[in-house]
């Protein structure tokens, strides 16, 4: 198959666009779309800090390496990244390595911040503590806590995160298909700033899953390509099996969705969006009761009696119970 805009030879086949594309053009094309999306959710950025997401997988390391360059035109802004350790045994290691020698290869500030020195607790521990609930469900609201604090701490303007097209597709058919349309609101991109939140913008959300990839290698980035040992157990699973077939059978599923929750945007910021979230009355943070869901998990691991290690819930009796980390 040759390249739609020249005659080398096609390296992706993107049959929601109707293309073939060779190295160059695919490697254009990836840059262009971040471009476009960093201006249209960033509209008018003055400048300052911004924070970037860094797990050391393909999807942060290739936020930061186009962030970098999109950034470099604009002397007043100032990039920091921010790795999450939420301490899982034989697998954050490696993905630590490729952040920090991402970050420095860039000449980027880097921070990192430690589940069990913040909170006291770690995913691995928490799996034991409760392991009638999928990990990814409280791991991800820690993550997101984490995150947020951090960048609020080095005064970061906006939180730039790596999800992809896919990610944020899944999110969105998760939602609807549970009836939680205020979380559609909070997801990011987000378009409002809140109280206590950073606000938080998705470069990639044009980007599919595989293109991330991708570009990743052919721009011969390093990232680490393992996957986390509880994410077999995320209710994610299922909607991404699901889209697939979709997008499979139907070229494009995933752009109309985030087309969908663009039109519900004004809709559910007129149901939902005069709802002040208050404040958590253990760590400070942001919270719709009286506990932060951050702080909930937290208080639930404590008090849990650890069971058996061979306890465990039968895979759809925990997946009913949690929904799993989300682009919020």
């Amino acid at each position: 198959m040759r390249c739609d805009r020249c005659e080398l030879e096609a390296v992706v086949d993107q049959p929601y666009r109707q293309a073939h594309l060779c190295k160059s053009h695919f490697l254009a094309s990836v840059e262009g779309r971040v471009r476009r999306e960093l201006h249209r959710q960033l509209p008018g950025f003055p400048g300052g800090t911004v924070a970037v997401a860094l797990s050391g997988g393909k999807d942060s390391v290739v936020t930061l390496e186009l962030a970098s360059r999109y950034f470099s035109r604009r002397p007043g802004v100032r990039l920091v990244a921010i790795t999450v350790d939420e301490g899982i045994a034989d697998y954050r290691t490696a993905s630590l390595r490729a952040a920090a020698a991402c970050a420095e290869r860039l000449e980027i500030e880097h921070r990192i911040v430690r589940s069990e020195d913040a909170l006291g607790t770690t995913t691995d521990a928490a799996a034991l503590e409760l392991p009638m609930l999928a990990p990814c469900s409280f791991c991800g609201v820690w993550r997101r806590q984490l995150l947020n604090q951090s960048a609020r701490d080095v005064g970061a303007d906006v939180l730039l995160l790596g999800f992809n097209l896919d990610d944020l597709a899944q999110t969105v058919l998760m939602n609807l298909a549970r009836g939680e349309l205020p979380r559609l609101l909070r997801m990011a991109p987000h378009t409002r700033r809140q109280p206590g939140l950073i606000p938080r913008a998705a470069p990639l959300a044009a980007i599919p899953e595989r293109e991330v990839y991708l570009y990743a290698r052919l721009a011969a980035l390093q990232f680490d390509h393992s996957e986390c040992p509880h994410a077999t157990r995320a209710a994610r699973n299922e909607f991404r099996e699901v889209l697939w077939r979709l997008e499979d059978a139907i070229p494009g599923t995933r752009q109309a969705l985030l087309r969908t929750r663009e039109r519900l945007l004004p809709l559910l910021e007129t149901a939902y969006g005069g709802t002040r979230a208050g404040v958590c009355s253990e760590c400070g943070e942001p919270a719709t009761g009286t506990l932060c869901r951050a702080c909930s998990y937290r208080t639930r691991a404590r008090t849990a009696t650890r069971p058996a290690a061979t306890a465990r819930a039968p895979r759809g009796f925990e997946h009913s119970l949690e929904v799993g980390d989300s682009a919020e």
